[in-house]
C-alpha cells in the first residue's frame, strides 16, 4: 500500500487475513460474556466486557473496508476479488471498456 507508512502497511496485512464474520463472532462473543456476568451479580464487569462489541465491530468495519478498497497485491488476487475490489485494471481491460460497441 503505497500511502501508507510501514507499521499501517504492515497491519493491514496482517488483519486482512481475518475473515469478517470472526469479528462479530468476537463481538457476539464479548456481548454474552456481559450478559453471563451481569446474571451473576458482576455489574461493572459485565457493563466493562459488554463496551467491547461496538470497538470490536469498528474494527471489523475498518477492516472491511481497508480489504475493499486498498489495492490488491497481486495480479491473482485481483482477479479473484474481481473489478469491483480495485480501481487497477489491465491494458487489455482499459481497451475493451474504451473501444466502441458495435451497433447491431
Amino acid at each position: 500500500m503505497k500511502n501508507e507508512d510501514v507499521v499501517t502497511t504492515n497491519v493491514e496485512l496482517r488483519t486482512r487475513r481475518i475473515p469478517s464474520i470472526g469479528f462479530l463472532g468476537v463481538a457476539i462473543g464479548c456481548m454474552a460474556a456481559s450478559a453471563l456476568l451481569m446474571v451473576t451479580g458482576r455489574k461493572n464487569w459485565a457493563n466493562f466486557v459488554g463496551q467491547w462489541a461496538p470497538t470490536i465491530l469498528i474494527l471489523g468495519t475498518y477492516n472491511k473496508i481497508a480489504k475493499t478498497f486498498s489495492a490488491p497485491i497481486d495480479e491473482h488476487e485481483r482477479v479473484r476479488h474481481g473489478d469491483h475490489a480495485s480501481l487497477l485494471k489491465s491494458p487489455e481491460e482499459l481497451t475493451r471498456q474504451m473501444s466502441p460497441r458495435p451497433v447491431s
